[in-house]
């Protein structure tokens, strides 16, 4: 997959999965900007090691959720690169629990950075991927969102969402040639999975391992790239045979 000369923006690109993405899309030869929220160190450090391999790569201190920001920062990657060639709305945090003990706070703070921070991005981002016929955006979301999971009604309701936004938008940009796919992960190792107790989804996964933050990285350079020219509207599942 050749990625040279695009030019990509990944939300929460400083850890987890969204870290794996931002370098394996530089390794296929991206331009990378990539947001984060906290540890400025770690996202200047990744940030250096990319362009220290030759491409350009900038960290943006950057709230998903808030619309406004959302806005300034794709009118400053415009800037800083020329043009949007890819979008990856990967940004996402958990708040569970049961509902009777759900707050309602965690409620709102889960749908606001998982879904409306798909809705704020895109919005952002409509408007040059229309003007330049081409493109492609990747919301990542969970298997969670597919099949629900007891003790995240908030987090299960954010990624459906998705799903749903991820096939409204295809329809509307499909006829200007840009893409818009949803990947959603099984059980994936990463810091935030590390807190879940992995023998209760192990049980249920074909493949009887976790997967790895760079097998999901691998599906969305696929998305961003020409050899998916013809798939939009579609949620697809990485999740080693996990039945949903």
């Amino acid at each position: 997959m050749n990625l040279e000369k695009q030019n990509i923006l990944v939300t929460g690109g400083s850890r987890g999965i969204g870290k794996s993405i931002v370098k394996v899309l530089a390794e296929h030869g991206a331009n990378v900007g990539f947001t984060f929220l906290s540890n400025q160190e770690k996202a200047e450090s990744l940030a250096s090691e990319i362009k220290e391999k030759g491409n350009q790569a900038i960290a943006y201190h950057s709230d998903a959720s808030d619309f406004e920001s959302a806005q300034k920062l794709v009118t400053q990657f415009l800037k800083d690169f020329g043009s949007l060639d890819g979008l990856v709305n990967n940004a996402g945090i958990t708040r569970d629990n049961l509902l009777i003990r759900m707050s309602e706070s965690d409620f709102d703070k889960v749908i606001a950075t998982n879904l409306k921070s798909v809705f704020n991005l895109s919005k952002a981002a409509y408007r040059p991927l229309m003007k330049q016929k081409k493109g492609s955006v990747v919301n990542i979301s969970s298997v969670v969102g597919v099949k629900g999971n007891a003790g995240q009604a908030n987090y299960a309701a954010s990624k459906a969402g998705i799903h749903g936004f991820t096939k409204s938008l295809a329809l509307e940009l499909a006829g200007r040639s840009v893409r818009v796919n949803s990947i959603a992960p099984g059980f994936i190792q990463t810091d935030m999975t590390d807190a879940i107790n992995s023998e209760q989804w192990l049980k249920y996964i074909p493949m009887k391992r976790a997967g790895k933050a760079e097998e999901v990285a691998q599906l969305t350079a696929f998305l961003l790239s020409d050899y998916s020219q013809y798939i939009t509207g579609q949620v697809i599942e990485i999740n080693g045979g996990l039945h949903t």
